[in-house]
């Protein structure tokens, strides 16, 4: 079993999924997203632009976000949106613990700015996923020069007319 499979049933059943929903969903999201990419997050959302626009499933891996619709009448699905997350911009949400929602916006990278309320059943998961959030969108999404701890061979970085001393130990 891959990585996505042992890490996307347990996301989906942490928040209260149907097995039938999340079964109907899979093709989906397992056309866009890699056999090794762990699930962060598998969850209902809705969209405030579009309140008749049926129902959306919101996936967040590491690497990408993908929403799925399904629409109300004839239950088709279709891929709403498949983006790697170093794609989108400008990823703001708002946890609103007495309301129980979290609203959660991003630009992508055709220039449309995407809307979506993610409904929770306790004010204590409003919180828990304000975690994942910002371990997905603000803690993994570093350019490759800020990960560089130290590069062998070469004299540390250090700003002009400065030394580096020992800090006494307290």
């Amino acid at each position: 079993m891959d990585v996505f499979s042992r890490t996307f049933l347990p996301a989906a059943a942490e928040t209260g999924l149907a097995v039938q929903t999340v079964s109907r969903h899979m093709p989906v999201f397992r056309q866009c997203v890699g056999s090794g990419d762990a699930t962060i997050l598998v969850t209902r959302c809705s969209r405030p632009d579009h309140p008749v626009g049926g129902e959306y499933l919101l996936l967040l891996t590491h690497r990408r976000m993908v929403v799925t619709q399904q629409t109300r009448v004839l239950h088709r699905l279709r891929l709403h949106l498949n983006a790697e997350l170093r794609e989108l911009s400008n990823v703001t949400w708002s946890p609103d613990p007495r309301a129980q929602t979290v609203e959660l916006s991003a630009t992508a990278i055709d220039g449309a700015r995407e809307r979506f309320v993610i409904r929770t059943q306790h004010p204590k998961q409003v919180w828990q996923l304000d975690t994942l959030l910002h371990h997905a969108f603000r803690t993994r999404l570093r350019t490759p020069r800020e990960r560089v701890v130290a590069t062998i061979g070469e004299p540390p970085a250090v700003a002009p007319g400065t030394t580096l001393r020992p800090v006494p130990a307290r």
